[in-house]
């Protein structure tokens, strides 16, 4: 197993932030930072064509000549000469700075040069003790801010997102379940929930011989540290600093210890003590009376065994589940087999890397009947997007596209910004003229919780609105949700018939579980949605489906599950 994708992309954010402490051309900066998110979500081993030399590499958007030739330093020795150049070059600790959301290159530069910084906890210490806010640029209210981000940066820094985990999780899996004295293995833990990040990766493994399979699993080669190692147990540490479990159970005991490491602690509370008032032990190694074993070879066998059906490992919460369970209201839970198109996607026509002929063909490979084509407005200007004129020629586009296409249907839409005051970035008459109209908000995210609030019911009370997109604006680890009073806007939807938005882009999740669970509680769809920026990121359709399925959603409960009629139907209220 050689480098990952994304520890290349990891590589080029390095290189990116310390060029841009360095005051470097902003273009070679930019370069740097598109590859990166290009190569992260790039569905297949740029390792594997780093093999093949640098022109290999051609398929990918944003990756010329000299990236490619990087890539294939990487691949081949593990290192990068230009990376470890600016690290000798750059102040160290300088670039830690940046991960703290508001801090750019220029305030960590200052923070550095007056104040001596070059940590976060120096940097904690010093707005602790007010030296910040004497900073130019800073000031009282932004050192309460950095404060904040240091907090929440806290909570998360120790966690990846769940598509670069999946990276090295899935990739790990493989491996181990090739093996020999392996008889069954699952990932655990929050990956296995679903959760939108995970801090580490658990595996269980199903085997007569533990101490081989514990053998295998602290010599792979993707393993920089084994930091605990027993006859059942092992503890690594990955070259991309994930640290990965595995625990070697007999196959009796496989379901239990499955159910058992994926979690999540609250619902093993719940379970075992449901258990207990049976006059019955749950633990890792199965269900007891006694010291005879009831039940452990499955998970399904545990939940029968106690009189439940199976609960899905993305309910696996308590948050109501096993009372669900009990009184057999269970989600039938929305699939990615039962997803019939994808409502949000961009082109070359303004912050895409695939043209739209590309992203159609791309859709039909996937066996889509439909792809809703909804590139951006003008408001958001560095996504090159759209004025009247260019969305009224891409429709026509699309109309020609759709003529020669034998299963897909292109949509004609757009990703409208929503002003600060709720009015829309496109006037109604060509609102009036497109399949698909998505309104979302790119900017004044601090508005008072008022009048965001205000806001955003006014833009889905327009008459031409269908889909609120990305509805918190969050970023995950570097922008907070949007305050605003949900359950207003939630009714405002439900009472003009739009849909909510689960974006899948990895960055995003948004919305998160629990607010979309809300969001069906209170009659509204959801639409789930790549927010493909290449043809390569249609398959983030899975990260939201999982998404959805956390938040209890089943294919009635999701506009994209329909057929192409009925779809159209729905979104025309």
């Amino acid at each position: 197993m050689g480098i990952t994708n994304a520890e290349v992309a990891q590589r080029f954010r390095e290189v990116a932030d310390l060029l841009e402490i360095e005051g470097a051309n902003p273009f070679r900066i930019r370069a740097y930072r598109n590859a990166a998110r290009t190569i992260e979500e790039w569905p297949a081993p740029v390792e594997v064509l780093a093999r093949e030399g640098p022109e290999a590499l051609d398929a990918i958007p944003g990756v010329g000549a000299d990236l490619a030739g990087k890539i294939v330093e990487l691949a081949r020795t593990g290192r990068l000469a230009a990376l470890g150049r600016l690290e000798r070059e750059v102040p160290p600790g300088v670039a830690v700075l940046m991960r703290v959301p508001g801090i750019g290159p220029r305030r960590a530069r200052l923070l550095h040069e007056r104040l001596g910084v070059r940590s976060l906890a120096q940097l904690e210490r010093a707005a602790t003790t007010g030296r910040v806010r004497g900073l130019p640029g800073f000031g009282p209210r932004t050192e309460a801010q950095v404060l904040e981000a240091l907090r929440a940066h806290r909570t998360t820094e120790h966690r990846v997102l769940r598509p670069v985990a999946a990276q090295h999780g899935e990739r790990l899996l493989e491996a181990l379940q090739a093996l020999p004295a392996v008889r069954a293995c699952e990932l655990a833990g929050s990956f296995r929930r679903g959760r939108d990040t995970v801090g580490d990766l658990d595996f269980v493994a199903s085997t007569d011989d533990g101490a081989a399979v514990i053998d295998a699993f602290c010599r792979l080669p993707e393993v920089s540290a084994v930091l605990a190692r027993g006859t059942t147990r092992a503890t690594i540490r990955l070259r991309a600093g994930l640290q990965a479990d595995l625990r070697t159970l007999a196959p009796a005991s496989y379901g239990a210890a499955l159910h058992y490491f994926t979690g999540s602690k609250a619902h093993n509370i719940a379970l075992r003590r449901l258990a207990q008032r049976r006059g019955l032990k749950l633990n890792e190694y199965g269900l007891f009376q006694g010291t005879r074993r009831l039940a452990g070879r499955t998970e399904a066998e545990v939940y029968r065994a106690l009189g439940l059906p199976f609960i899905p490992p993305e309910l696996r919460e308590d948050q109501g589940e096993l009372e669900a369970a009990r009184g057999r209201t269970l989600p039938h839970l929305v699939t990615l087999e039962d997803i019939r198109g994808d409502l949000q996607a961009h082109t070359t026509d303004s912050d895409g890397r695939d043209t739209l002929d590309a992203m159609a063909r791309a859709a039909e490979a996937r066996g889509y009947d439909y792809l809703a084509v909804t590139d951006h407005t003008t408001a958001v200007r560095v996504a090159g997007g759209l004025d009247r004129a260019g969305f009224r020629a891409q429709a026509r586009r699309i109309e020609r596209l759709n003529a020669r296409l034998t299963k897909l249907t292109v949509l004609a839409g757009a990703e409208i910004d929503i002003a600060a005051d709720g009015t829309l970035d496109l006037d109604d008459d060509t609102l009036a003229r497109l399949d698909v109209v998505l309104v979302t908000f790119h900017s004044k995210f601090t508005l008072p919780a008022r009048d965001q609030t205000r806001r955003l019911v006014r833009a889905v009370s327009h008459p031409r609105t269908m889909i609120l997109g990305h509805p918190t604006g969050r970023l995950i680890g570097r922008r907070a949700p949007a305050a605003y009073d949900f359950a207003t806007v939630c009714r405002a939807c439900a009472d003009h018939g739009v849909a909510l938005e689960i974006d899948a882009q990895p960055e995003r999740m948004d919305l998160e579980d629990a607010r979309a669970r809300e969001a069906l509680a209170a009659g509204v769809r959801l639409v789930i949605s790549s927010d493909a920026h290449s043809a390569a990121e249609l398959d983030f359709m899975r990260w939201g489906v999982t998404q959805a399925r956390r938040a209890w959603a089943e294919p009635a409960q999701v506009l994209n599950t329909l057929g192409l009629a009925r779809l159209t139907k729905a979104l025309a209220r």
